[in-house]
């Protein structure tokens, strides 16, 4: 995917930004609020000049539902925000979701609740993988760990909107959005490349019926056939989508799971346990919906411990148990409201399961 020019240096909502329009991300609609703001002050310096729109709406509320307008003309669009804000787009998120529209939706997260802080945080897994609005619906939820991967989830993001016809989160945090790493970034796609999209309301020139995007349904029946679809398609991405990387896994006693930030702590954490001989390895979820119970089942099946690292009070945890099933001990370190813990503290953690072969405090 990524081209071959030069390694350039990027904050990681610079590459958010920058790989969604290398997309063919063409409307960007937000509203600013930190840890996220440098997304949103580079789509409006560099879309006019890619002959695209960027526009600061009065509220979140509105900047999600012009998502929807334009995603519902058939254009790849995406908003951006950070914790409270992506939850007064969610309304207009299950509107999406019921009309069946693709789009692009990144949080950046910060601490909660409330407005919390806007220190790094990851407290907001449930809400992106659980309750990202009301009704019977999912999103794919993609989880970035370094500033090469928020570009390159970034530009994959809409393809898989489009694939499947529904919003694609990017769940990042304010650790990774404001850190500058090297990136080479993906290339720049032809707008005539794009997958065409018939359903789109774009005219019909009186030579097909008429394009209707809509998520009411006043029948019951039809509510429940749409909804009965829609969960096949769910079906066909939890089959076809999982994707997570694992590290040093194959020998591993004691086997931690963290994405995103907390992931690349968790490595840390994980090569120090290895040089005082510890056993460890990591597994990195980087779909968070759906969850990557693939990865998970090979270790629990040969009963390795479990220590999941998030920077929260516990959410992915409740995942990882359900993957494994009572088939080995699950155990839960964290850091909360935008603490983000030390290599060392998790290796703190790592030698009690070694040592004890119980929980982590």
């Amino acid at each position: 995917m990524a081209s071959t020019v030069d390694k350039v240096l990027m904050k990681g909502n610079e590459a958010l930004a920058e790989a969604a329009m290398r997309a063919g991300c063409r409307f960007f609609f937000g509203y600013p609020i930190t840890p996220q703001t440098e997304l949103a002050a580079y789509m409006a310096k560099h879309m006019p000049g890619r002959g695209g729109t960027y526009l600061q709406a009065e509220s979140e509320v509105a900047a999600i539902n012009m998502v929807y307008g334009a995603s519902a003309a058939g254009a790849r669009v995406m908003t951006s925000s950070s914790s409270p804000g992506i939850s007064l787009k969610t309304e207009g998120i299950s509107y999406m979701a019921g009309a069946d529209l693709p789009g692009v939706i990144i949080n950046v997260q910060r601490g909660g609740p409330g407005l919390g802080g806007i220190q790094p945080s990851q407290s907001d897994y449930w809400q992106a993988t659980r309750a990202l609005g009301h009704g019977d619906f999912q999103v794919v939820v993609l989880a970035p760990s370094t500033v090469q991967e928020m570009a390159d989830l970034a530009y994959e993001a809409f393809d898989l909107a489009d694939k499947y016809r529904t919003p694609v989160m990017i769940l990042a945090d304010g650790m990774l959005g404001q850190m500058m790493e090297p990136v080479v970034l993906p290339d720049e796609r032809s707008l005539d490349s794009l997958p065409e999209k018939p359903w789109a309301t774009v005219g019909h020139g009186h030579k097909r019926a008429h394009n209707v995007v809509n998520s009411l349904y006043l029948t019951a029946e039809e509510l429940e056939r749409l909804n009965i679809e829609r969960y096949e398609r769910y079906a066909a991405i939890e089959r076809d989508e999982q994707r997570a990387e694992s590290y040093l896994t194959d020998d591993a006693d004691i086997v931690l799971v963290a994405f995103g930030g907390a992931a690349r702590i968790a490595r840390s954490a994980v090569n120090l346990a290895r040089a005082e001989g510890i056993k460890a390895g990591l597994i990195r979820p980087v779909t968070l919906w759906p969850f990557p119970v693939d990865a998970i089942e090979p270790v629990a099946e040969r009963g390795a411990r479990f220590l999941t690292v998030e920077m929260n009070m516990g959410q992915m945890v409740d995942d990882v148990r359900l993957a494994v099933n009572g088939r080995a001990p699950v155990s839960f370190y964290g850091r909360t409201g935008g603490v983000i813990p030390s290599p060392e503290e998790v290796l703190d953690q790592i030698r009690v399961l070694g040592a004890e072969g119980g929980d982590a405090a």
